[in-house]
């Protein structure tokens, strides 16, 4: 082949390589939280090349709590995240003037992963036997910040609130400092398992079966991203939608992409977490019936309602404002959830 040629298929060769560079949106997406279990969710199709196979780049992080996921989004800083649901409507209800208000676009926990765990030694084994007793959790916990709405539903008084640093609150528990505490099932529960409390030892009581019918984690996107590249978010939820169902199907064998980005995770623990997980938010008995990634709007607006009074927000939160779901996958791609 003469040189100019040469040059000329090289030249051809570069340019569509460049071009295929340039069709390739970047993603940079925010955990709620550290690389355990349930983020297989987003990290399976990351490694499985569904993301990549819809021209898209993405970056997962890890979180430290959903507050921070919603502000990072809010500041651009993420064009993306994961985040319970309330923390996103408490932030759109105390900041109504901010430009940026991250917009929830795919329910993903259809239930709150928030309960009330207690010792069976405490002779605590329904809602109303918390009336007077010691309470535990974070000041920030998101069980804790909802318990008003639990205590309402259930005509709970009396309780008292001991505060303390997340990795004390299940020790609090088994020492017997508190009666009983608020946080997210799958993590309290094993949390309390490696502090030596057998399972069977454990009463939990969770939000979604005692009257608090709230959504827990969504996919959230920043308003810049919607408006300059709706297809992307489209182009993302279809991929993370598929690995969702590798993750359902098969939870054991995605643990080992969780590993990949933290070596030092327990595989036997995290696989736990996530089928518990699963089992109790994710392939509920609310989300096979409302379907994988959907809302209800009555629902989303008692929740909203509930919110509004028990964060006591500035502002009433509105649940137009929260939620987007025209960039959901088609109800046949959605429909991920085994029967039970």
């Amino acid at each position: 082949m003469p040189l100019v040629a040469k040059i000329a298929s090289t030249f051809v060769a570069v340019a569509a390589f460049s071009t295929a560079q340039a069709q390739t949106t970047p993603i940079k997406f925010q955990l709620d939280w550290r690389f355990e279990g349930p983020a297989a969710l987003f990290l399976t199709p990351v490694a499985k090349g569904y993301f990549k196979a819809n021209k898209l780049d993405v970056t997962v992080d890890a979180g430290n709590g959903s507050g921070g996921a919603v502000t990072r989004v809010a500041s651009g800083t993420y064009d993306m995240g994961f985040a319970d649901l309330a923390a996103l409507m408490e932030f759109h209800a105390n900041n109504p003037d901010a430009p940026n208000k991250p917009v929830a676009v795919m329910m993903v926990y259809n239930n709150t992963p928030a309960s009330v765990m207690a010792l069976k030694k405490s002779g605590i084994t329904k809602p109303s036997d918390l009336n007077g007793k010691k309470m535990g959790a974070p000041v920030f916990d998101a069980g804790r910040r909802a318990f008003p709405i639990f205590a309402k539903a259930n005509n709970i008084t009396g309780f008292q609130w001991t505060a303390m640093d997340p990795p004390l609150r299940e020790t609090m528990l088994a020492r017997g400092d508190v009666d009983a505490i608020t946080g997210f099932t799958f993590t309290s529960l094993l949390n309390l398992e490696a502090r030596g409390v057998k399972a069977e030892d454990v009463v939990v009581l969770p939000y979604a079966d005692f009257g608090v019918k709230h959504y827990g984690n969504a996919v959230i996107v920043s308003p810049k991203l919607i408006k300059e590249n709706p297809a992307a978010i489209k182009a993302f939820l279809q991929a993370f939608t598929k690995g969702a169902k590798d993750v359902v199907t098969n939870p054991a064998a995605t643990i080992e992409y969780v590993k990949a980005r933290d070596g030092i995770i327990n595989v036997p623990l995290e696989t736990r977490r996530l089928k518990l997980a699963i089992d109790t938010v994710i392939n509920s008995p609310d989300a096979r019936a409302e379907g994988f990634g959907q809302v209800k709007g009555p629902r989303l607006s008692l929740m909203a309602s509930e919110v509004s009074d028990a964060f006591g927000t500035k502002t009433r939160v509105n649940p137009d404002a929260v939620w987007n779901g025209s960039f959901l996958p088609t109800a046949a791609e959605l429909n991920i959830l085994p029967k039970k």
